[in-house]
């Protein structure tokens, strides 16, 4: 509603407010003198958000100033129901207060603010309404997010540009700077990705972006956040493909992607769906083709030098055996096995159930990794090309690395690949990527995208197999808040290289439930399956695929997290102990309507497994070990 309306001789300033469905978030946005437009935030008695900035620069006109209110719509209820093929519930409904705001300069420019306020959070997008032929060069945002200076944040900081083995960064791969006050700048320059989370008092706030398509560039948060506020920072100049653009330009009419705001307990936190609620509607056309599974992956063990046929074909029959629906070859497969051998392999593989996933490096002149399949996806003559000869072969998906950024150009280059890999019916997973910024329900067959410091970073150096606790502690918070994530987790045995394990075997094992994404691809061996008790094999063989509902059970971020997750009427709840102290954690067993509980923890020692059958009860006890986790399936 309109609070406050007054006018002078030139600005007309007022102050609208916006409440969620429950009445409990409540944003406010304010017209001050002079015309510059800012919003807050509150939930309950916490304030979430100070006087935050609103607008942007153009080329050819400052739309962050110079305003005066002309209206807001009428408060309009709003009700979205979906489905995902994968993701955190397979039937989702969102439901919204909405309002647009309208402004207008005195040289006549109409500018807009739509605020969208659910019970989870707060969605705004900028929009130019009218028609016209002039375009205007993207300058800067002004979007910030001012936070109040007792609020503590939990942030992964973003990668310079062309830094990195073989320049490939940004990749969205750093691990995350935990808990410290807001107005920390970033280590670089470059600033803070998304998903950001913040805490202020008991509230906990994640910070994304959503709708980002192949007009715009993604964004990232400033390296400094003077006083807790945090201004939305573009893209480096570096980070475009093949010489185009880097920067949005804008022509009536026009809609920015969502900025988003998740708000309430880590409970809301993890149960929540903006990130998808906020993204466009699946494109048009038939997406059957994708089935959501789990993959062997020889390259996480044995690296390059086993892309070689008889070591896919072991990994094939791996997949079989484990009853999973693929095998992943990864880089080089071209020279070392070759289309016509990989077409052999394509087919004994379909003989066991098993479909085959290709590797590609994304080429282009901003890529200088000499890894093979190169320069066979830059233009659509050539993708489809060589998609349908893929499809021909008997393939079933592509993994594509190796990309240049968050500029304008790689954002339609995303989705230029997606549109012909779905004409051709093929699932994608992008690798040394962005966050897809759920482009998973826009495109269901974008099933995983990396943008995370992954398990082969752990199998790489000591320090990061030492840090793998607490980071995969972090990552449900943030990273696999919304978008799924190919972190490539599950090692029950042995690192094959020199790096020693720092989690249990069972911390390991309920990575396979905890993180999200359409096709897992597993980090172990056939021999070291071998190695694991029967009821662990048998555990990963009749694991669900797809989830229907989640339940945020206990946690904090970079500490430990434990999680419900439910499918075909049954329960699997997995927990993990990212420090270095054991943990113990009760669990209501009863409030689940099930009859019996099976539980897998950590044996003797880390690299043991035990099971127990429990009584369902009221509270129950599990002892998470230092770095250590656990599984139960509750039937």
């Amino acid at each position: 509603m309109i609070t406050a309306l007054a006018g002078t001789s030139q600005i007309t300033v007022a102050q609208v407010s916006l409440s969620s469905p429950d009445k409990k978030i409540v944003v406010q946005v304010t017209t001050e003198e002079g015309g510059k437009i800012s919003y807050s935030v509150m939930t309950g008695q916490t304030e979430i958000l100070r006087k935050s900035s609103l607008g942007m620069v153009l080329d050819i006109a400052d739309l962050s100033t110079g305003f005066s209110f002309v209206k807001a719509s009428p408060v309009e209820p709003i009700t979205d129901a979906y489905n995902l093929a994968y993701g955190k519930k397979l039937k989702t409904v969102y439901t919204a207060n909405k309002t647009t705001l309208q402004f207008k300069k005195q040289g006549g420019a109409i500018f807009e603010i739509t605020f969208q306020v659910s019970n989870d959070g707060v969605a705004f997008r900028y929009e130019l309404p009218g028609n016209s032929d002039r375009s205007g060069q993207m300058i800067s945002e002004r979007t910030s997010f001012h936070f109040p200076l007792s609020a503590k944040a939990w942030l992964q900081p973003m990668q310079v540009s062309k830094s990195g083995w073989e320049q490939t960064n940004p990749a969205y791969e750093e691990h995350y700077v935990q808990n410290v006050p807001v107005g920390t700048a970033a280590p670089t320059p470059a600033g803070w990705v998304y998903p950001a989370l913040f805490r202020c008092n008991d509230v906990w706030a994640l910070i994304t972006e959503a709708s980002v398509d192949s007009l715009d560039c993604a964004t990232r948060l400033k390296a400094e956040s003077p006083d807790g506020e945090y201004t939305v920072g573009l893209p480096d100049p570096r980070e475009i493909t093949t010489g185009k653009g880097l920067l949005p330009r804008i022509k009536l009419p026009y809609t920015s992607p969502w900025r988003i705001i998740t708000i309430g307990s880590l409970a809301t936190i993890i149960e929540s769906t903006l990130g998808t609620d906020l993204a466009k509607p699946a494109m048009g056309g038939d997406f059957s083709y994708v089935k959501p599974g789990k993959a062997s992956w020889s390259w996480i063990n044995s690296k390059d030098d086993f892309i070689v046929y008889d070591e896919q074909k072991k990994y094939i029959d791996f997949a079989a055996e484990m009853h999973w629906q693929y095998c992943l070859v990864d880089a080089d497969w071209d020279r070392k096995i070759g289309y016509e051998k990989i077409k052999e392999l394509a087919a004994y593989a379909k003989t066991k159930n098993v479909g085959l996933l290709l590797w590609y490096n994304s080429a282009g002149d901003w890529n200088t990794v000499k890894y093979t399949p190169k320069n066979k996806l830059l233009t659509h003559e050539s993708r489809m090309a060589e998609f349908r000869r893929l499809k021909e072969m008997g393939i079933m998906g592509v993994k594509i690395d190796f990309f240049a950024g968050d500029g304008q150009s790689v954002m339609a280059y995303y989705q230029e690949i997606l549109k012909d890999a779905a004409d051709a019916q093929l699932m994608v997973n992008f690798h040394g990527a962005t966050l897809p910024r759920g482009w998973s329900r826009t495109w269901p067959n974008l099933v995983t995208t990396e943008a995370v410091r992954g398990f082969e970073m752990v199998t790489f150096e000591q320090k990061d197999a030492d840090l793998q606790p607490t980071h995969c502690a972090m990552l449900p918070f943030t990273r696999n808040a919304f978008d799924p994530m190919d972190f490539t987790p599950m090692n029950l045995v042995k690192i094959p290289t020199k790096v020693v394990r720092q989690t249990s075997s069972a911390f390991e094992l309920a990575l396979s439930v905890l993180f999200l994404s359409g096709i897992q691809h597993y980090a172990e061996s056939p021999d070291g399956m071998q190695q694991v008790p029967a009821f662990v094999k048998s555990f990963l063989q009749q694991l669900p695929d797809t989830w229907e509902e989640v339940k945020y059970i206990d946690g904090f971020p970079g500490e430990y997290v434990v999680i419900a997750r439910k499918s075909k009427g049954k329960w699997y709840i997995a927990g993990i102990n990212g420090s270095k102290t054991a943990r113990q954690i009760e669990l209501n067993t009863a409030a689940f309507g099930k009859k019996t509980a099976t539980l897998i923890t950590d044996g003797a020692t880390m690299l043991t497994f035990a099971q127990s059958k429990l009584a369902v009860k009221a509270k129950q006890s599990v002892t998470m070990g230092a770095s250590g986790g656990f599984v139960m399936v509750l039937e």
